[in-house]
């Protein structure tokens, strides 16, 4: 039996909203939608969700709320995500966000968004030992398991608009800032380990960024990033050609979604760091754009 459901994805830097079409084991996607709304503007050092940050994200939920009544949806499922969690305030953003849709977000821990975004990232990949890493702007999860089998789920307080408000003050960020960054991350990673993982998956915006950047496309295309299968040398360069840029250097390439710009270089090198230190047994990253948005989508089939 076919199910329309609507997914929202409420995280540090942007809210997303997919309105997909369930039925078995088939997605059939209506819509995908995202605005960078900045909630977590402020929050790594203040604690607190600013009043215009919510006021921003609350403009983007209202329009989300008119699509998911214009397409019939059936259920709806919201989780906010690090922002949230981290805030003092994250109640009162809790009940707009409910007078506004009918229902109450999801604050998600860090474990549960690690394995919502295994199983977005996962589902159509076929069975086999698998890595996924998940950039966001408050957090980074990463997550070991194979099929809908979850062996470990790890979430770390690093995240692009995190680490850009700690270290990367500058434009372009200087020598300084970025080994001091680098310093911090591989202090927070551990010392280097070796996975025995075969398959590397990175998913949301930071890493598909980075694989425009890769792939040197002329414009953001998913269809040509989903899926695509990127050596990690090339990676790591992309990831430390976007640090070095300027603001307006990186709002210039042609995929580049101006509300990331200042913050792209903090998520890359996340992803150069995650890379050294996880000393995985493959020298290929899989990008995908199916995500924590597509696993909050399935958990609503997985709860009938």
């Amino acid at each position: 039996m076919r199910e329309r459901v609507a997914a929202i994805d409420c995280g540090t830097n942007s809210i997303r909203l997919l309105i997909t079409d369930l039925s078995d084991d088939r997605q059939s996607d209506v819509l995908r939608e995202m605005r960078i709304v900045r909630l977590g503007q402020d929050v790594d050092s203040t604690g607190h969700l600013d009043e215009a940050a919510i006021d921003r994200t609350m403009a983007a939920t209202q329009e989300y709320g008119e699509l998911i009544s214009t397409f019939g949806v059936g259920r709806i499922r919201f989780c906010a995500t690090s922002a949230v969690r981290d805030a003092d305030n994250g109640d009162a953003f809790a009940d707009r966000v409910e007078s506004v849709l009918g229902v109450r977000p999801d604050v998600l821990t860090g474990e549960d968004e690690a394995a919502a975004s295994f199983l977005g990232a996962t589902r159509g990949l076929g069975p086999g030992r698998t890595v996924v890493v998940d950039i966001g702007g408050g957090s980074t999860e990463i997550v070991v398991g194979d099929g809908e089998t979850i062996e470990s789920a790890v979430s770390l307080d690093v995240g692009s608009v995190r680490l850009t408000e700690r270290f990367l003050a500058s434009d372009p960020p200087t020598i300084d800032e970025i080994t001091t960054c680098i310093s911090y991350l591989d202090g927070v990673l551990g010392a280097p380990a070796s996975v025995p993982v075969p398959r590397f998956v990175g998913v949301a915006g930071t890493v598909t960024t980075v694989a425009a950047h890769v792939l040197a496309l002329p414009s953001y295309d998913s269809e040509a990033i989903h899926g695509s299968r990127l050596h990690t040398d090339d990676v790591r360069a992309a990831c430390l050609s976007l640090v070095q840029m300027t603001v307006a250097d990186r709002r210039a390439l042609p995929f580049m979604h101006p509300g990331r710009a200042d913050v792209i270089g903090a998520g890359a090198l996340i992803l150069d760091r995650l890379i050294e230190n996880l000393r995985l047994d493959t020298d290929e990253l899989i990008v995908s754009e199916s995500d924590i948005l597509d696993g909050i989508a399935w958990s609503l089939r997985n709860a009938q």
